[in-house]
């Protein structure tokens, strides 16, 4: 048998590249404020949180009043235009289908809105995959906290011990050594290295998860 029972998996950055969706409702609403627009790289470093911190970063010096009022633009852009630009990393359907098919049970945890996540894994055609959906608002606490992760763990009856975080930023990472489950750094994601660099695996694409010794029959 496998070590590993079910596998948790971020969404941005780990499974699906929206970066230059994130971008445009990031500079839609930078724009509407009458702010100057960000750079693709500046909005990989406001990734990670949930679209509020999100905003936050990208405009660290406004109001309460002028935040709420961004963070209605930005999600009102991102929601209509969630999957213009944005895509499955290269490999990921051909992965899930290959965990799915070991009998693993894998689940979607995610710092964006439970319904953002479930729109963008539907019109991607991966949502079939995965047993559940936690997003930012699925719960009170959100990753870093392993919060989401245990209660996924307790819903499946599975111990920290046979499960697995794959992310690709410090709040993946943290979460997932906090739950106690092994830790995946994807490199290839948003997040710099020195972020993930403490995850107990490094993988530069997702199918390298299958050549894990995690994975392998024991």
């Amino acid at each position: 048998m496998k070590n590993i029972d079910l596998i948790l998996f971020d969404l941005d950055g780990t499974l699906i590249d929206s970066l230059d969706d994130l971008a445009g409702a990031t500079n839609h609403m930078l724009l509407s404020l009458g702010r100057a627009a960000a750079t693709r790289e500046q909005v990989r470093g406001y990734v990670g949180q949930g679209a509020r911190r999100l905003v936050e970063r990208a405009m660290p010096d406004a109001s309460v009043e002028e935040l709420e009022q961004g963070l209605s633009l930005f999600l009102s852009h991102n929601e209509e235009h969630i999957v213009d630009r944005t895509s499955l990393y290269p490999g990921v359907v051909e992965t899930l289908t290959a965990l799915r098919d070991a009998g693993m049970t894998l689940v979607v945890v995610s710092n964006k809105n439970v319904a953002l996540c479930s729109k963008v894994l539907t019109t991607l055609g991966a949502d079939g995959f995965f047993a559940c959906v936690i997003g930012a608002d699925s719960l009170p606490e959100r990753k870093p906290s392993p919060e989401p992760l245990l209660k996924v763990l307790r819903d499946f009856d599975v111990p920290p011990t046979r499960a697995a975080m794959v992310g690709d930023s410090i709040n993946d990472i943290a979460a997932g050594k906090a739950a106690g489950v092994v830790t995946i750094g994807c490199t290839f994601g948003y997040g710099d290295l020195e972020e993930i660099g403490d995850a107990d695996y490094l993988i530069d694409s997702l199918p390298e998860l299958l050549v894990l010794p995690l994975l392998q029959e024991v």
